[in-house]
């Protein structure tokens, strides 16, 4: 297995964990049961990346390796094990949705270019893969989607896209690249929360149809 192809793999499985919890604790925040939060987990955990692959012409990436699955079922498991501790450290859930944002893009990012894409799809590819299950989950929960609200999200995804493009063509090599990529997602995610960073709202009175 090349080395490339680790990376892939290694962050796709951390994005799959983080992930995973921040959509079981969406459920969670739902009363849902045990079976309804590994499927809220889930949704998020492979929704944005099924859909990057359908586009990409391939098979889904939990369809060729279980892992996936199996990782859901773990942070369920840790989720159910640690909810109290988990409660009390409110910061918490953002810190396993931003994770999973930023490792999810990357490898949105990585896989789209392995399939011969250019850099604008892949970034695109990157956005959808970090930012659509979490839209998937919105729908199953009857929630508005996080990405249409005002908070700061897909811009993020997209920002940390560019940097990686950028330093790419630099040519620094994938680990620089990785990192600084990660750390442009999750550093414009908090300064989004932190300082209430948003785009602005579209204004009008319009009629429904």
């Amino acid at each position: 297995m090349a080395y490339e192809d680790i990376i892939q793999q290694v962050i796709e499985f951390l994005g799959t964990f983080a992930f995973a919890i921040s959509g079981i604790r969406h459920a969670a925040a739902k009363h849902f049961d045990w079976f309804g939060g590994y499927v809220c987990g889930i949704a998020v955990a492979i929704g944005g990346g099924t859909i990057r692959d359908v586009m990409l012409g391939t098979t889904p990436f939990w369809m060729a390796n279980p892992i996936y699955m199996i990782c859901t079922a773990l942070a369920l498991v840790f989720v159910v094990i640690f909810a109290k501790h988990l409660k009390r450290l409110s910061n918490t859930w953002f810190f396993f949705d931003t994770l999973g944002l930023a490792l999810f893009t990357i490898a949105g990012i990585q896989k789209s270019l392995v399939f011969g894409q250019p850099y604008w799809v892949a970034i695109i590819m990157g956005c959808i893969t970090g930012s659509a299950g979490g839209v998937i989950r919105d729908i199953l929960l009857n929630n508005e989607p996080v990405i249409f609200r005002k908070e700061i999200y897909a811009i993020a995804s997209v920002l940390g896209g560019a940097t990686y493009w950028l330093l790419d063509v630099l040519g620094s090599s994938v680990e620089v690249t990785v990192i600084f990529s990660f750390l442009v997602t999750c550093l414009m995610r908090y300064l989004a929360i932190r300082y209430h960073l948003s785009l602005p709202t579209l204004k009008g009175e319009w009629p429904a149809d």
